[in-house]
């Protein structure tokens, strides 16, 4: 028992000094993690407290330099905004010489006024001396002749009044023309000269095409760095590029609208290509030139497949389309010219006339609007010579030769045509006019032409753009048919309102008949 007693207590004393063993060698494990752990901890520390320091020198690093380069930018920009303000102010300086010579040229104009004032003075003193010598002659002829004082007074008055009012037609023409000579030129540089001073407000809305771009972003990359790229797309496309505060727009300012629509194709596509520098867009203008003359044969063909027509030349084909870009008086010239044609054709169909040819006349009526420079006169002469080189027969080219009356009309079509322009022209709407102003405007110039002694009839013509004024050939002499002319456009200048301008032309016939027998 006491041998049990002494392995069970042995036992007991092994297993308790077991656990603290153990628990000693467990409470070592322990202490030496946590100072493992520790270690680790501060190196991590250590090592973030480096890769933070890097990071900041790194940032700071990237901050400079994109300092460097915003204020680098901002310099260039400041340049170019400096030159830019140079520049107005030279333009203003030349507006403000301009405004000088315009008030120069005024001036002149009031003294040339004067001078014609001191020339009627003197006309005026002429025609008092020669009441003076009416007095005398009257006396001499009176013992001369031994008529009564009264009679040779009628006799003298009726030979000198008409060798008087003979001399100042005269005079008065003369006078007339060389102030007319002289007005025209100076009219021309006050002319230009206002249109410089007032044309920007005026043309805004016909000389700007916006183009919407996907985001504001791309303003940037279409200026390109230093303004790379928009100075190759204005040199290219003959265009101004206007990027201002408009939010996903771009503004295209020129005058001719083909152009503005080549800038807009070209831009178009160099937004959606996401290619933009100076060499991409030299390509893409140079394709969208090619494809463009394409577009404008498209659009002729449309137009002449709508109108039931075939045959015309290529060239043809291309002015026709060129229409759609042009406007008469508010009108689109392509819409007119249709109109034209479409009228023209029914009235044509009416008569049992060729509806093929009036509608081929009609289309091509305004052609020699859209020709370029090197043709000169008249739209409708032009327009002839472009048909003539381009195969259309002599019933066409006389058509539109004859449509607004530089030439004869040698048939019935060309009469239906010049009738269709008149209607298209002239219809409400069509030129922002009431029928009821263009009724009264018509009877307005007819009524003021009769209105003068010795006109026989007045008719107006052209849709009111010129009124003919027959008069009685016993009544007006050649002369006084000038100063008629001149005053009638006078009065309709003071009492109508109207576009354009209105030709005032007065005929006198004499015919002398007699009889063989």
């Amino acid at each position: 028992m006491i041998l049990i007693g002494g392995i069970v207590a042995g036992i007991i004393v092994g297993f308790v000094l077991g656990f603290f063993y153990f628990k000693l060698i467990h409470k070592k494990n322990i202490e030496e993690a946590y100072g493992t752990r520790e270690k680790i901890i501060e190196e991590a520390r250590r090592e973030a407290a480096n890769i933070r320091k890097q990071g900041e020198i790194q940032a700071k690093d990237y901050w400079f330099k994109e300092r460097r380069k915003f204020e680098k930018e901002t310099y260039e920009i400041r340049k170019e905004l400096d030159r830019e303000k140079k520049k107005l102010e030279e333009k203003e300086n030349q507006l403000e010489k301009k405004n000088e010579a315009l008030s120069r040229k005024e001036r002149d104009l009031k003294n040339f006024e004067m001078e014609l004032k001191e020339r009627e003075r003197v006309l005026k003193a002429k025609e008092e001396r020669l009441n003076e010598l009416l007095e005398e002659e009257a006396r001499r002829l009176e013992e001369v002749a031994r008529l009564t004082r009264e009679e040779a007074k009628q006799e003298l008055l009726r030979s000198l009044e008409q060798q008087a009012r003979y001399e100042a037609a005269q005079l008065i023409y003369r006078i007339r023309e060389e102030a007319k000579e002289k007005a025209e030129k100076e009219a021309r540089e006050i002319v230009v000269q206002a249109i410089q001073r007032v044309a920007t407000p005026l043309v805004q809305e016909n000389t700007i095409t916006v183009v919407p771009i996907p985001s504001d972003d791309l303003k940037g990359r279409i200026i390109g760095r230093e303004g790379r790229n928009i100075r190759a797309f204005e040199s290219a496309t003959g265009v101004e590029v206007i990027i201002d505060d408009t939010p996903e727009a771009v503004i295209l300012s020129s005058f001719d609208p083909i152009r503005r629509e080549k800038a807009k194709l070209a831009l178009e596509k160099l937004i959606q290509d996401g290619r933009i520098h100076p060499a991409r867009i030299e390509e893409v203008v140079q394709k969208v030139e090619e494809e463009f003359e394409d577009h404008l044969k498209v659009i002729g063909e449309e137009a002449m497949v709508e109108l039931g027509l075939g045959g015309f030349h290529v060239e043809l084909l291309r002015l026709v389309g060129k229409m759609k870009f042009r406007t008469s008086y508010g009108q689109n010239l392509l819409q007119h010219s249709k109109e034209v044609a479409y009228i023209a054709g029914i009235m044509a169909g009416e008569l049992g006339l060729s509806v093929e040819l009036a509608r081929r006349a009609g289309l091509l009526h305004d052609i020699g609007k859209t020709a370029d420079e090197s043709y000169e006169g008249p739209h409708a002469l032009v327009g002839a010579q472009i048909a003539k080189k381009f195969g259309e027969n002599d019933l066409i080219v006389n058509a539109i030769a004859s449509h607004h009356g530089e030439e004869d009309a040698k048939s019935p079509i060309a009469v239906l045509v010049q009738a269709a322009d008149a209607i298209s022209g002239a219809r409400p709407g069509a030129r922002r006019e009431s029928i009821e102003a263009y009724i009264k405007r018509i009877e307005k110039l007819e009524e003021i032409a009769a209105g003068y002694t010795g006109v026989e009839k007045a008719y107006a013509l052209q849709a009111g753009r010129e009124i003919r004024i027959i008069v009685e050939a016993d009544k007006v002499s050649d002369t006084d048919a000038f100063n008629l002319a001149k005053q009638i456009a006078q009065k309709i200048e003071e009492e109508i309102d109207f576009p354009g301008q209105i030709k005032v032309t007065v005929i006198r016939e004499t015919r002398a008949v007699e009889y063989a027998r």
